[in-house]
């Protein structure tokens, strides 16, 4: 029996190569934002301390 859906030449569903790409371009932006906010956090936690240092 034949299936619905042709395979590409790597042998998985057609459709299932652009969704892994689109949910690896979401987990990437999401590790980027996350990454982003954490490095944000640290610098103003080093102006925080840095301002209210004894000197």
């Amino acid at each position: 029996m034949v299936s619905e859906r042709m395979s590409d030449p790597k042998g998985g569903p057609k459709g299932d190569s652009e969704e892994w790409k689109a949910r690896g371009v979401f987990l990437r932006v999401f590790v980027y934002v996350f990454a982003t906010h954490l490095f944000a956090g640290f610098i103003w936690i080093l102006f925080y301390v840095g301002g209210h240092a004894d000197k």
